[in-house]
């Protein structure tokens, strides 16, 4: 049951190094297209929804449907990358991910944009497992994977603001409509490259049979998971329907772990999460992930309704929070990964995230965007950034080559799934102390112009309480990553049995089961 060190042979092979830096640039180019996809059509939502005429009831669906998809069909999606291979899984991703677009672009009833938003989730969960599998499989070598890494995480975290960027430009210039079609060109780049560049390492495909109960359960029960946070934020935490999801989750994944450990060959196989370290990692992404898409959310609302934005200045807002992550990413993390132990850089760019949420919950609503939020947007940046690439990287470190995909797909579950429980629980509790707040002040606010300023002073008094609780997620996050990921510098593995750590050449080794 120990880890096999010799097989830890070579270099990943028929893979040229000029061909893998080139579709290195591809495959982020896809993974950029996912997550500002994630955000893009938040801007963009009001117009949508005024033109197709969908109801306020109903406009939810419109990031719903694409949730539930891809956090459902994740598992599945990395699972066909490993069986189907990769390269032809994120080509494959890519062309439904644009045809799916372009539906959604062309939308004329809101029917029609639930369906298009449903299949770009579909083919994401396809095409954004296979993209970090291709990284894992494709740089072994210790420094190179620092570096590709250090570029994916960067992508990976300031995508959502690029998203906003773009998202404002676009609905403000042009029309709600070219934030589907903009994917087009950007598909149509990043397949045509990957087809003609990417070349698969050979021996890494599983040729196992497809564990047909696990993909079933796997995809209700996340569904469930996240439909119930999704409408915990709309319907209550004791809607009737919200717990009836949860409970259905529940049992539907116990139900999926006692199946994963029983069957031949698993859709997950029990030893991709059981490991210490990609345990930590799984679980503290998604409790950064929870803290991060809440605050998401609260800045943009902040920024516009509060402060006035229009959508292309709350983009630009966002800006050095994505240079933080690139400098944190790139400059920090990269360098430093082959040099200290992943925990060190975790832990500390997570607590450096949680000071950037603490200076925001002195947040008011004469507050200065020099002098309160660029230096926390820019901490939050960088902390997130150098925490983020590591853990990339960590997350499909030794693990075997044939389960890279599935390995993969987990940590964009965590992430899905952390984003939902992020919007569903900081919402409730920031609207839960708006509410109080207003109901404490309004009686004592003299005509019309002191009840709005009441009302503003409550919306910001909610999200700062919730950015505290945002704050404790990520220390717990940092917490989770101090004591479990226990992993030496990448490039180095312990030989089972003893206390010494031993060079290595590869960092995917095979894993003697």
């Amino acid at each position: 049951m120990g880890t096999s060190m010799s097989e830890t042979a070579v270099k990943a092979p028929g893979v040229p190094d000029a061909n893998r830096w080139k579709a290195l640039g591809f495959i982020a180019l896809a993974q950029l297209m996912v997550v500002l996809d994630a955000t893009i059509v938040n801007i963009a939502l009001p117009s949508a929804q005024q033109d197709l005429g969908i109801s306020d009831g109903n406009r939810q669906w419109v990031v719903t449907a694409y949730a539930l998809a891809f956090g459902g069909l994740l598992l599945f999606g990395g699972r066909i990358a490993d069986l189907w291979g990769r390269k032809r899984a994120f080509v494959t991703g890519l062309a439904g991910f644009a045809a799916a677009s372009a539906l959604g672009g062309a939308a004329t009833t809101g029917a029609m944009m639930f369906g298009a938003r449903a299949l770009q989730g579909a083919f994401g969960a396809m095409l954004a497992p296979a993209a970090l599998s291709l990284l894992a499989v494709m740089f072994t070598d210790a420094k190179e994977r620092a570096k590709a890494f250090g570029i994916y995480g960067a992508i990976a975290g300031g995508g959502g603001a690029v998203g906003l960027i773009l998202g404002g430009f676009l609905t403000e210039y042009l029309n709600w409509r070219w934030t589907f079609f903009v994917n087009i060109p950007f598909a149509v780049l990043a397949a045509a490259g990957a087809y003609f560049v990417i070349r698969e390492p050979q021996g890494t495909r599983n040729r196992s049979p497809l564990d047909v109960p696990g993909v079933v359960l796997s995809t209700l029960g996340l569904v469930a998971l996240v439909y119930g946070f999704t409408r915990a934020e709309s319907d209550g935490w004791g809607d009737s329907v919200t717990v009836a999801m949860f409970i259905a989750s529940a049992v539907l994944l116990a139900a999926f772990v006692l199946v994963e450990s029983k069957v031949r060959a698993p859709l997950l196989p029990l030893r991709v999460v059981t490991d210490r370290n990609r345990g930590g990692v799984y679980l503290s992404l998604g409790l950064a992930i929870i803290a991060m898409f809440g605050l998401f959310l609260f800045l943009t609302y902040y920024l516009q309704v509060v402060k006035g934005y229009s959508p292309v200045k709350t983009g630009f807002a966002f800006l050095p929070m994505v240079a933080g992550m690139i400098t944190g990413s790139t400059q920090i993390g990269a360098r430093l990964m082959t040099r200290v132990p992943a925990r060190l850089l975790m832990a500390p760019g997570f607590l450096l995230a949680a000071g950037g949420m603490l200076v925001l919950t002195q947040m008011e609503i004469d507050s200065s965007y020099a002098g309160l939020m660029l230096p926390a947007i820019l901490m939050l940046g960088l902390g997130m950034g150098t925490a983020f690439m590591p853990a990339m990287s960590l997350a499909t470190h030794g693990v075997q080559p044939r389960d890279a995909g599935v390995a993969s797909a987990m940590v964009n579950t965590s992430q899905q799934v952390g984003g939902a429980i992020g919007t569903a629980l900081l919402n409730t509790i920031a609207a839960s102390a708006t509410t109080s707040y207003i109901k404490d002040h309004i009686a004592t606010a003299a005509g019309r112009p002191q009840q709005q300023l009441v009302q503003l002073q409550g919306m910001v008094h909610g999200y700062s309480n919730a950015i505290w609780f945002a704050v404790g997620i990520l220390v717990l996050a940092a917490l989770i990553a101090v004591t479990l990921v226990n992993a030496g510098r990448p490039g180095t593995t312990a030989v089972a049995g003893s206390g010494d750590e031993v060079e290595e050449e590869v960092a995917v080794p095979v894993v003697a089961h």
